[in-house]
Parts: structure tokens; sequence; C-alpha cells
């Protein structure tokens, strides 16, 4: 199954990272009514996880919007943007960021929902807000489970 391109500002807030947490976190948002673009390095992981998760199974007025690339993720999310990444600490939440960074504006934020180190998420929110991008460190914790029914942020 191929992705289409999603509608401009269709989305309430975006996930980057679809591994275990990523996937219950968007299924947390979106039964409760958010609609939830989501991307993942892996256009085949999004593919799937789609798949697996029709709009009949979620919420009311939840919908999980996919993104083969990250341009097209980026501007499905309404203005201002909220950019949620759960991927591996360290390097490749770096990865993200800068990958993020020529294609959000002013007054976005990005949620690193990772448990980083603390030395890195204080250089993430200076080097951020130095641009006038929103950055909040908030890892996600309580499991599967937890991200799925009941995070602790």
């Amino acid at each position: 199954m191929a992705l289409e391109k999603p509608a401009p500002n269709s989305a309430d807030v975006g996930l980057v990272g679809l591994a275990v947490m990523g996937q219950n976190l968007v299924l947390n948002m979106a039964d409760h009514g958010f609609k939830v673009a989501v991307y993942n390095r892996t256009t085949a992981t999004t593919e799937k996880f789609v798949a697996d998760n029709p709009k009949s199974g979620l919420g009311e007025g939840g919908e999980l919007i996919p993104a083969a690339d990250l341009k097209d993720f980026v501007a499905s999310i309404k203005k201002p943007r909220r950019i949620v990444i759960l991927v591996k600490a360290g390097g490749p939440t770096d990865a993200v960021i800068d990958s993020l960074v020529p294609l959000v504006e002013k007054g976005d934020v990005i949620v690193d929902g990772g448990n980083a180190l603390f030395t890195d998420t204080i250089r993430r929110e200076k080097t951020l807000g130095d641009k006038g991008i929103l950055f909040v460190g908030s890892g996600v914790s309580g499991g599967e489970e937890g991200a799925r029914f009941g995070p602790s942020l």
C-alpha cells in the first residue's frame, strides 16, 4: 500500500517514531479524538501501523494521518505545530531534530518523548530556542500499556 500525500493542516499533532511506545502513544491520542500525523523512517512500518489501526477502531474524531516523507508530515500538522519524537535517545533524536528544523517555523513545538540525558535536553532547548522553536524534554514512562492507556510524562 503506497501512502497518499496527507492534506495540509489536517492533523492536530504529529509523532515521529512508530516503535512500541510511539504506536501506543499515537493510539492513546487518537482514542481521545485527536487527528495524529504519523511518520516513521521506514515507510513500511507506517503503512502497516495505519492498516492495522483503521479509523473505525479509534475514538470518536480520532484519526491517523500517515506521511511517507518528513516534509509532507510537517505540512500536515496545524500551526503552531506540535511534534512528538519517540526514537532512541542520543544521536537518533538529534538526527530527527536536525531533519525537522528546516521544515518547522518559529512558535512550533518539538517534544522529545524519549528518556534523554538531561544535558542533551538542555542543549536542545537552547539550540532550538535560539531559532524560536519551543522544545520540551518529556520522557514517556509506563511502558507499552502506560503509553496506550495512561502514560506518565
